[in-house]
């Protein structure tokens, strides 16, 4: 396990001193060769498995006082199961081939948590040990002979514990490995960089070559200091700087996507074109199409009736399998009637329209369930109702 996390932490170190088998995998923490009796009064080894939760590379007091265990269910001396652990028989994926056989529940007598996770993993230890240590006062817990010294590379700047909580792993895993284009980072692309910064995805690449000024601070997530909108910085450095304190490979390209450069899309997975003006999404379309690459594009179209303001959102996706819908769904000319051209834009909804865009590029890859299958969707404001249209037969 990583060296440094031990280093830091002293509820980490006191188990290693103790001679504990350590090992953090996908943000959980394992202690192997834990010995224990089966129903067959055999002494075996199994692996307690805890949820880590962290403050940055310092861990916290354990939010749960329920631990996972891989291995039989352990036993009392004659054979029958350890009730005052007994929760589930039921395997867990946890993710990253992290898999686990049994979840236990033993809450620490005279209060709610255990104190750290020395307490909880020694607790569970002394449990599951005993009839063993009765049957062989020589056994002891198992340690193996070497383990890696670091983690696995991550994209993330620290763990992704909220995945760990929600016991999402195997499924978060799913986007791994997808390098991931934002073409505009405005509005709505600004939030979307923020939501697929929180993903495990390999790459996230940034296309904008406007300035981050006052109007963008007032309709992008988080909360832009004077001093920075001074320096005028470029939307795709600005961001960049901003989101890189979480996802390490966030690349930045201070430059609009025109004919001369949108080779430059050839290598991604995925595409989210988040560009207010119709004319510049044509050769951006017509390559990804080519290259068949899927991507959703939105699109906002707000007005001012009657001193208030309504109008739509739109989500239109793509795929290699169907993209002959786009026509009649994306405006790719200047010349026709956009009410976008008024570039109203308020927070709440580019923030909504990311979201829906995200929610389905998450549907395509299997995160989310996906029934209607739908290549288009809008959501009315005034009615508050998303209509799907375009579904794939």
């Amino acid at each position: 396990m990583s060296r440094k996390l031990i280093t830091l932490n002293k509820d980490l170190k006191q188990l290693d001193d103790e001679a504990f088998d350590l090992e953090i995998k996908n943000h959980h923490l394992l202690a192997h060769g834990i010995p224990y009796v089966n129903s067959a009064r055999e002494i075996k080894f199994g692996t307690l498995v805890s949820k880590l939760d962290l403050a940055g590379e310092r861990t916290v007091q354990p939010e749960s006082h329920v631990i996972y265990f891989i291995g039989e269910h352990p036993c009392e001396q004659d054979g029958t199961v350890i009730t005052a652990i007994k929760n589930a028989s039921n395997k867990v994926d946890l993710g990253e081939g992290l898999v686990v056989d049994q979840t236990f529940s033993a809450k620490p007598s005279g209060h709610g948590k255990y104190k750290d996770y020395h307490d909880k993993i020694t607790q569970y230890t002394k449990i599951i040990s005993h009839p063993a240590v009765a049957i062989d006062a020589a056994v002891k817990i198992q340690r193996a002979g070497t383990r890696p010294t670091t983690d696995p590379e991550t994209v993330h700047v620290y763990p992704d514990t909220n995945s760990t909580r929600a016991e999402i792993g195997a499924i978060s895993s799913k986007l791994k490995g997808l390098k991931i284009g934002i073409v505009g980072v405005g509005g709505t692309g600004s939030y979307v960089l923020d939501f697929v910064s929180k993903t495990h995805v390999a790459e996230i690449h940034l296309f904008d070559g406007d300035y981050f000024l006052n109007h963008n601070a007032f309709r992008a997530p988080g909360a832009a200091p004077i001093e920075q909108l001074q320096m005028r910085p470029l939307k795709a450095i600005y961001l960049h700087g901003l989101y890189s304190k979480m996802h390490k490979f966030i690349i930045p390209h201070d430059y609009h996507v025109v004919g001369e450069n949108v080779d430059e899309l050839s290598h991604l997975n995925f595409v989210f074109i988040c560009v207010d003006k119709p004319s510049a999404k044509k050769t951006i379309i017509d390559k990804l199409v080519h290259q068949k690459i899927p991507f959703v594009d939105v699109g906002i179209g707000i007005e001012a009736i009657n001193g208030a303001l309504t109008g739509s959102i739109r989500v239109t996706v793509c795929t290699p399998e169907k993209s002959d819908h786009l026509d009649r769904r994306v405006s790719v000319g200047d010349g026709e009637e956009n009410v976008y051209s008024q570039n109203i834009q308020i927070a709440e909804l580019n923030a909504l329209n990311a979201a829906l865009a995200v929610i389905k590029w998450k549907k395509l890859y299997g995160f989310y369930h996906d029934l209607e299958k739908e290549f288009h969707s809008s959501y009315s404001i005034n009615v508050n109702k998303i209509i799907n249209d375009e579904a794939n037969a």
